[in-house]
């Protein structure tokens, strides 16, 4: 297929490179790998050839994980944030304007900060959303500000006014949450931790009553929902027999409801055609996105799995295109 749009795709920068470790990436994935990995983060060239290769027209580009949600000093990831924009403004989307686009790095140490940046991102930088992973580290390594959690609201109100959507992409769990991953430390990050810890986290967002104070708002999922358009009918099955029961948020509406309202999910690392199908059924194919995750994953992979996937070129044409082009106004 022609003139497909991709939005998980990561970037770095020099100032990202001088702030986070990738040994453990390395020993999961192995040094090779890696190496590959962090040259590509780095270029836009080479990017859009692999784009023109594939048949992918535009590529929304965001700061790969943990990004500023992992510092712990407030003004240095506000700093961070701001930095961050400007560079892929400047080092990206300027170079190539008509085939890059971006999310905003937001600093949700403050909220205010957050809301504020997102808002210049958007406005005098065009950027199309914000992209956060995950839980936001407060104090310490091992402490979690999730983004249902009152503090954060005050950024909602301002993603809300924008109307942009924000994409919740992975983290790892917290480090005193990986007794379970002892042994076996390629299943923390994207082989299967990160799964885990973000359809958690959107349950949370669903349950807290968030969407129905913020209708308009719009989250995206990356990996066909992180599993969630299996699991959540008997989520929402349990949830209903323990209506009764403690700690069920202050939701005034069903989880597969918000699901199907207020989220987008799309195919990023996950090329498989009946957990396509099953989202759809879910979901509905109006709110499927095509998306890559390069350079963890292969543009040609992704191309060549969807372009012959067994659904109707209807549908190949929205999930690949249109859908975008409606969401971010492209």
């Amino acid at each position: 297929m022609k003139g497909k749009i991709v939005l998980e795709e990561h970037v770095s920068s020099e100032l990202n490179n001088s702030v986070w470790d990738s040994s453990g990436e390395a020993a999961r994935n192995g040094q090779a790998y890696m190496d590959d990995v962090e040259w590509r983060l780095l270029d836009s060239d080479r990017r859009v050839e692999e784009m023109d290769e594939n048949a992918i027209d535009i590529s929304i580009v965001s700061l790969t994980s943990p990004g500023a949600q992992g510092l712990l000093d407030t003004k240095k990831s506000i700093d961070f944030a701001r930095q961050t924009n400007d560079y892929i403004r400047e080092r990206f989307v300027d170079k190539h304007p008509s085939r890059l686009k971006a999310f905003a790095t937001v600093a949700l140490q403050s909220p205010a900060a957050a809301a504020d940046e997102l808002e210049r991102a958007v406005k005098d930088l065009g950027f199309v959303g914000a992209l956060i992973n995950g839980y936001t580290n407060i104090g310490n390594v091992d402490s979690a500000q999730y983004l249902d959690e009152s503090p954060v609201w005050e950024f909602w109100e301002r993603v809300a006014a924008l109307n942009v959507p924000v994409y919740l992409h992975p983290r790892e769990p917290l480090p005193s949450q990986r007794r379970i991953y002892e042994g076996y430390p390629s299943l923390v990050g994207s082989a299967w931790g990160f799964a885990h810890e973000t359809a958690t986290h959107a349950i949370r967002l669903m349950l807290s009553g968030l969407f129905d104070k913020y209708p308009n708002l719009t989250v995206i999922l990356g990996h066909l929902g992180e599993g969630l358009p299996l699991m959540l009918p008997r989520l929402q099955h349990r949830l209903n027999m323990q209506r009764e029961g403690v700690g069920l948020g202050n939701a005034k509406q069903s989880v597969g409801h918000y699901l199907s309202n207020n989220f987008y999910l799309t195919t990023a690392g996950h090329f498989h055609t009946k957990g396509l199908l099953d989202s759809i059924s879910e979901i509905g194919v109006d709110r499927m996105l095509f998306s890559a995750d390069y350079p963890y994953e292969s543009m040609k992979t992704a191309s060549t799995w969807f372009d012959n996937a067994l659904i109707s070129d209807n549908d190949r044409m929205k999930i690949g295109r249109e859908n975008a082009l409606k969401l971010f106004a492209l």
